[in-house]
């Protein structure tokens, strides 16, 4: 399958409507009916202010953090309407992939 693989960047830090940013994110993957999100802690990055964000012991609250997503073009679309529509301000890349599963489905759960 064609689509993109989009990823946002933000920090732990960062709250909306009440949640991290980096949450709210999967779960509106999750919510949308996505094929899924995956949440990845950094140890350390540079932001667009050109400012640098740790995980350092007393620094946790700034950790990056990414949100990564495999999404059809159709799904890309919904999803950054749907961002649009929130009025987030929201770092991301969006690159052309192709995706899929290899194997059998060995009858575990997905959760």
């Amino acid at each position: 399958m064609n689509g993109y693989q989009i990823t946002f960047f933000t920090q732990q830090d960062r709250r909306y409507h009440g949640k991290n940013l980096a949450d709210w994110l999967v779960c509106l993957a999750a919510d949308m009916g996505l094929r899924g999100a995956t949440l990845i802690p950094g140890d350390e990055g540079v932001g667009q202010h050109h400012r640098i964000h740790s995980a350092r012991f007393f620094e946790l609250a700034d950790q990056p953090l990414s949100v990564v997503m495999a999404v059809t073009s159709d799904e890309a679309e919904k999803l950054f309407d749907r961002l649009r529509a929130e009025k987030l301000h929201l770092f991301y890349v969006k690159v052309p992939v192709e995706f899929g599963v290899v194997g059998e489905d060995d009858n575990v759960p997905s959760s």
